[in-house]
């Protein structure tokens, strides 16, 4: 069954000044790559889960911050290279990438070492401009970001 994730790309700012929030997953694996490495704030649908829903809950996990109550506009869904598909919704808002406080996860470190290490599930957030964005996120993702200023381009 392919896993299914939804997440909330967070932006202000409209044309050349559009700026969008992404995030940077923690843990050993993730502590040098940079390029292709960030993402939105996303998670795992569960069964039954609006993807809203779920794209709001994980981006206050990963955060540490509720996410904007503003409209979510519906930008699809990409397929990742691993093969899981996530659901992006983007929503207008402030987030102060200091404030950052994720959600913590437990793993095995150093390998076969027997013991327990704890790391953030998201290190670092920043805000990007579009065209950083196309260099920092994971190449899938980049989709959302695309879609979005596509929405503000079209004529009202």
């Amino acid at each position: 069954m392919v896993e299914h994730s939804a997440g909330i790309l967070l932006y202000r700012g409209r044309g050349d000044g559009l700026r969008v929030l992404l995030v940077h997953p923690g843990g050993p694996f993730w502590r040098h790559k940079d390029t292709g490495a960030w993402s939105i704030p996303k998670g795992i649908i569960t069964a039954g889960e609006d993807p809203l829903t779920a794209a709001r809950r994980e981006f206050a996990e990963e955060t540490g911050a509720p996410a904007p109550a503003g409209q979510a506009l519906e930008l699809g869904s990409v397929r990742l290279r691993s093969g899981k598909q996530v659901t992006g919704f983007a929503v207008e808002g402030e987030f102060d990438p200091a404030a950052l406080r994720s959600n913590t996860f437990h793993m095995q470190w150093p390998p076969r070492s027997g013991r327990s290490a704890t790391f953030p599930e998201v290190d670092r957030a920043q805000w990007f401009t579009a065209a950083e964005a196309a260099v920092k996120l994971n190449p899938a993702q980049v989709e959302f970001v695309r879609r979005l200023d596509r929405i503000h381009r079209r004529p009202e």
